[in-house]
């Protein structure tokens, strides 16, 4: 599956939960995560998605590792099915998808 298919399948199962999934961008700053996810209750998630066989470049392991340092929320969501868990896990166990 296309990255671009995996993505809309968030973007969607994030809207229908309440919540809001922004494309994320910081000119100047390479390797930060494709989307900011803001939760109906204003938990916020970072999330870097791929297909199952994707791959963190170097820079993208090394950006998501300092925002981790500093206590940001940040996941590497491989594929529809870990999508699909992390909606399961932001609904509460509700199904959006």
């Amino acid at each position: 599956m296309v990255e671009s298919r995996i993505e809309r399948h968030l973007v969607e199962g994030v809207k229908k939960l309440g919540g809001m999934c922004l494309k994320f961008t910081s000119p100047g700053t390479p390797g930060v995560p494709d989307r900011l996810i803001i939760t109906a209750e204003g938990r916020i998630i970072f999330a870097e998605l791929k297909t199952e066989t994707g791959r963190l470049a170097k820079i993208q392991r090394y950006t998501i590792g300092e925002m981790q340092k500093r206590g940001a929320d940040v996941r590497v969501v491989k594929g529809l099915d870990e999508v699909k868990q992390l909606l399961a896990e932001i609904g509460g166990g509700l199904n959006a998808v």
